[in-house]
């Protein structure tokens, strides 16, 4: 018995041996327009760059793009916490119910500015349940070694999912509870208090740059997998480009004109991009570039220090994109996201067509699905996501379907709304004052016209087809105060 365990054992180890790397590469905070690379396309599919396009400098991104395929209407929920769990799990928020970002105490995070609205009781603000079933577990008993590298913010201080670790994760560098970092600084020690990065003892008082940092430990873990000739799911989440907008030295001399917050932002976005090329350069050098697969994308909208005017959406800090992080609106939820092998080449298990994109509307959900499908992974529940593989591999007869469900049912930048996609048609329901918002995104990506009056009939067939994917989810709607509770 013994013995016959321990061929089968050998056997699993080989198997998983033969199936592609992962690496994920995760920004934080990082808008769709915050790169050089247009996600932007127009009705022949030309790219169509913008302003913000023109000011940012990313050529690795450039240079993924150029080889895979982007995908220009992927979505995440509005905040950070919900969409990594997700993620994780394959799961929508409204299923998943941590609706909101968990504050590293496991306090309620949701604004009162509605008066007569609050977060409704039981909301996962601490973060994943212990029931779930996370990817990194998944892939750990396939037999892949799992990384994560960076951000977690999965669960509160003393909750389940304050370490990667409860998620299947055999490795953890830098990862906690907390949403972004007091300090990117290491002769700061990465800041003081509830905010400070942990893990990373050995670089405090010197010089360097978290961005770099992480960087830096994450090739050391990839190359180590390697060495014991262990396949790996490598998620590199970086803390950047999160606030506090600190300037990263290495790139502050390419932007001399920019005011300081927004240069700062500036520099972030470019030291992401040189680790993305850093990564992907530490791969080549290892022969695995081209049994590797990367994921590039971000948690939610953008939120970098540029004015959002709501009147006019076109001049706003996500043009063409109507508002930011936190927001109802494209510029909270539309993402970057990018599918490649680390390198094309005759070892790549199938071929993406170069310089490819894809318009059919994706989510966060999709990638529990994918990766499973990409590992070799045969009885994982698919809950809400959808194979990406078909649209990798040149089917062009597969369409995801296409609709998408956003519940945010607390106060942020934007109170207390759900969101129903379907096609190029967006429905919002705002639920304090129970009204309705509806754009035609083929024909108004800036969300510049509310057509629920001019289309009733439209507006009333998707606000009932929302309730009822609701209540599928089973998800938890927004308290009901009354005078007292206020």
């Amino acid at each position: 018995m013994t013995r016959l365990f321990l061929f089968l054992a050998l056997c699993g180890i080989a198997t998983a041996a033969d199936r592609p790397n992962v690496l994920v590469f995760l920004v934080d905070d990082m808008g769709w327009q915050d790169t050089s690379v247009p996600f932007h396309h127009d009705t022949a599919g030309k790219p169509v760059p913008s302003d913000l396009n023109h000011r940012y400098r990313t050529p690795n991104m450039e240079k993924l793009a150029a080889q895979g395929m982007k995908f220009t209407r992927a979505y995440a929920h509005p905040v950070c916490t919900p969409s990594r769990i997700t993620l994780m799990t394959g799961k929508n928020a409204a299923r998943h119910r941590v609706t909101n970002w968990t504050s590293p105490d496991g306090t309620e995070t949701g604004d009162n500015d509605v008066k007569n609205l609050r977060s409704p009781d039981g909301w996962g603000k601490t973060g994943i349940s212990p029931d779930e079933k996370a990817l990194p577990a998944l892939l750990k008993q396939a037999g892949y070694r799992t990384i994560h590298c960076g951000k977690a913010h999965f669960g509160s201080k003393g909750a389940f999912g304050q370490y990667p670790q409860a998620l299947g994760f055999e490795i953890n560098i830098a990862g906690n509870e907390i949403g972004h970092p007091a300090s990117y600084l290491a002769k700061q020690d990465f800041g003081k208090g509830s905010n400070h990065v942990t893990g990373l003892d050995k670089w405090q008082g010197k010089d360097g740059f978290l961005t770099d940092i992480l960087t830096q430990e994450m090739s050391a873990a990839i190359e180590a997998s390697v060495k014991d000739k262990k396949p790996f799911f490598a998620y590199m989440a970086h803390y950047a480009v999160h606030a506090p907008f600190m300037e990263d030295p290495r790139f502050a001399a390419n932007y001399p004109d920019l005011p300081p917050a927004q240069r700062a932002y500036a520099t972030l976005i470019e030291g992401m991009d040189r680790s993305l090329g850093d990564l992907l350069a530490k791969l080549d050098s290892l022969g695995i570039a081209e049994n590797t697969f990367v994921l590039f994308l971000s948690d939610n909208g953008g939120d970098g220090p540029i004015p959002n005017n709501n009147d006019k959406p076109i001049i706003s800090g996500n043009a063409p994109l109507r508002g930011k992080k936190g927001m109802r609106y494209e510029g909270g939820i539309r993402v970057p996201m990018i599918a490649s092998w680390a390198k094309p080449g005759p070892a790549n298990a199938f071929t993406i067509a170069p310089a490819s994109h894809e318009d059919d509307l994706v989510a966060l959900a999709d990638v529990f699905p994918t990766l499973a499908d990409l590992a070799g992974i045969t009885d994982a529940k698919p809950w809400d996501g959808h194979d990406l593989l078909p649209y990798l591999k040149g089917d062009t007869t597969y369409h995801r379907p296409q609709w998408l469900v956003t519940h945010f049912p607390h106060g942020h930048n934007n109170d207390h709304f759900s969101i129903l996609h379907e096609g190029q048609w967006k429905l919002i329901r705002n639920w304090a004052d129970d009204s309705s918002e509806l754009y035609d995104l083929a024909n108004d990506l800036s969300e510049s016209k509310n057509l629920a009056t001019e289309q009733p009939g439209r507006a009333k067939a998707m606000a009932e087809e929302l309730d009822r994917r609701l209540d599928e989810y089973g998800a938890l709607r927004s308290k009901v105060v009354g005078k007292a509770d206020q």
